[in-house]
């Protein structure tokens, strides 16, 4: 299966109003069309379980009637997808640190709910040659690494009971970050996947985000800038500057991104893995020519480091690729990434 050159579908199925509407407007064939006429081999579809599931943890028909609606538009351009489950019950990237609300690696009922969801989806999609699965979009927190091996050692063996040629993906805590998946345990199961996601240096690709507490929300940021710049306003963001800080390379650019994924590459190395970046973008707020060469860089690096992708991402959230901020750099981010 390629997962080579693919980009999300951020917004559909997850980080949305959860409504019929918005599902049948927000993403259409056309879209997908759009989407392989560019030259990408697969979508990364985020989806949360209020989509599959009830409140109650029932199977909601219609909605994976929705899932199944993108897997069919996708079989027939010739594309993959990847399923990556993108909040869970009782986990969401979201409110990370929030014990009350992420209880999911602390409650054994959530555990079992989590592996029943993931069995309800092998059911259903185990099936198509052209499906990959993603476990959980980011698990944050460090003191939740064990206890996510653990939940995937035991969800790993359940999926693979249904179907043993669907790659399963995973990455590791800390918002995904490259640095992580050396926590990871050695996979014991064959087709297995190791992800990250790619948002260095924050200080440019999220600036002015007005979720980011700690983000300077009247400084704009080019890329790519001097280190010593890169350093001074990552220090403000504290432990998500952290990478920038402690960086070795002198200069921003593909060297700094290199040392960011190169733990990435021993740990995927280590396990006998395959290696992919789920996500990574530039926010629409940043200059669209730093942008531009951002990706640039970008795709140099997976390129030299034999790395899969799916940008972040299509549509909206404010990283979307066919969103007007984009229009004079979005011909050369595709051409950049597909190489055409």
């Amino acid at each position: 299966m390629k997962l080579i050159k693919g980009i999300n579908l951020g917004g559909y199925l997850s980080q949305c109003r959860h409504s019929n509407e918005h599902y049948e407007g927000f993403i259409r064939e056309s879209d997908i069309k759009q989407i392989r006429d560019w030259g990408f081999d697969h979508v990364r579809l985020p989806i949360d379980y209020e989509v599959l599931e009830t409140e109650d943890g029932m199977m909601k028909t219609e909605g994976y009637g929705y899932v199944s609606q993108a897997i069919s538009w996708c079989e027939k351009y010739d594309l993959n997808i990847v399923l990556d489950l993108h909040k869970a019950y009782g986990y969401d990237f979201n409110d990370a640190g929030d014990k009350a609300r992420n209880n999911l690696f602390t409650n054994e009922e959530l555990k079992q709910r989590f592996i029943k969801l993931w069995t309800n989806i092998a059911n259903e999609y185990g099936k198509y040659s052209n499906v990959a699965f993603e476990l959980l979009n980011e698990v944050v927190e460090e003191e939740n690494a064990e206890a996510w091996n653990e939940l995937i050692r035991r969800t790993v063996p359940v999926i693979r009971s249904i179907t043993k040629e669907t790659p399963i993906i995973y990455g590791g805590i800390q918002w995904n970050s490259a640095g992580t998946l050396k926590y990871l345990e050695i996979p014991e199961d064959d087709n297995i996947i190791f992800t990250f996601h790619f948002y260095e240096p924050l200080v440019f690709t999220h600036q002015k985000a007005h979720w980011m507490e700690k983000m300077d929300k009247s400084a704009e940021m080019d890329y790519p800038d001097s280190m010593e710049n890169h350093r001074m306003r990552s220090a403000a963001l504290g432990y998500q500057g952290g990478a920038v800080c402690s960086a070795k390379s002198e200069t921003m650019g593909p060297g700094f991104m290199r040392e960011m994924m190169a733990e990435a590459v021993e740990a995927a190395k280590n396990a006998g893995v395959g290696l992919y970046c789920g996500e990574f973008g530039v926010i629409d707020q940043a200059p669209a020519e730093g942008t531009l060469r951002w990706f640039r860089d970008v795709f140099k690096v997976f390129r030299e480091l034999d790395i899969g992708w799916a940008i972040w991402t299509y549509k909206e959230k404010d990283f979307g690729l066919i969103d007007s901020h984009y229009d004079s750099i979005r011909e050369g981010i595709i051409r950049a990434g597909l190489g055409s």
